[in-house]
């Protein structure tokens, strides 16, 4: 149950409410049929408001217990990378197994051993300990990014380890600028990294959320006469 209602709340976050019963089985990889008897089970408990043919959206209940278990899940793959060397297409199915069985204490200590953090490996936000829905970020899948524009990488979809993967032979990952440099009509796209350009299918740049790189917005002091 746990791990549909992060679903849907991922779900709402990336494409908006409501979430509709296959894309919630696509998201799990299971049958639209299974998705729709779990979804049913949800809403009958409160925890999810379902309307025929439309789909799904969370109620404040279920809202909390799919932050729960999403900072439980960020903060494992948070403490995976960063005390037991796991890479960071290693830490999500871990994490997935993980983040059901701990306990508030345990959550509270590996909170408190990695100083509070605010983003996971792949830059999502990770909820508070009050479990309030983190601010929306303002950011931008990079396929959708014009050519000569420059970003810095803001999140990485973790779902696809092979992807992951790919994009870490590249040099890419939360914080990397990047800037477009062509878009090419077979459904690839160049940016330069670095030194260096690479080459990324549109697949997994749809997978990366930008923001425009951090400017020094403080203006120059003014020179006086003395």
């Amino acid at each position: 149950m746990e791990d549909y209602l992060k679903a849907v709340y991922e779900l709402e976050r990336d494409e908006g409410a409501p979430v509709s019963t296959s894309a919630v089985a696509d998201h799990l990889g299971v049958t639209p049929p299974t998705a729709t008897s779990m979804l049913e089970k949800l809403a009958d408990r409160g925890l999810l408001d379902r309307e025929k043919y439309r789909g799904v959206e969370l109620t404040a209940e279920g809202e909390t217990v799919a932050l729960e278990v999403l900072r439980h899940h960020r903060l494992l793959e948070s403490y995976l990378a960063e005390h037991l060397d796991y890479d960071w297409d290693e830490v999500h199915e871990e994490a997935d197994a993980l983040e059901h069985h701990i306990s508030e204490e345990f959550e509270r200590r590996i909170s408190a051993v990695l100083d509070d953090p605010a983003t996971d490996p792949h830059g999502d936000p990770i909820p508070s300990a009050d479990l309030e829905r983190p601010a929306e970020d303002e950011t931008t899948p990079l396929h959708e990014c014009a050519v000569g524009d420059r970003v810095v990488v803001a999140r990485v979809r973790d779902r696809r380890e092979d992807e992951l993967t790919y994009l870490a032979d590249a040099g890419i990952e939360p914080g990397t600028e990047l800037t477009i440099v062509e878009h090419a009509p077979i459904g690839m796209l160049t940016v330069e990294v670095g030194d260096h350009r690479q080459a990324l299918p549109d697949t997994v740049a749809s997978t990366i959320r930008v923001r425009p790189p951090e400017t020094d917005d403080d203006p120059s002091p003014e020179l006086t006469d003395a």
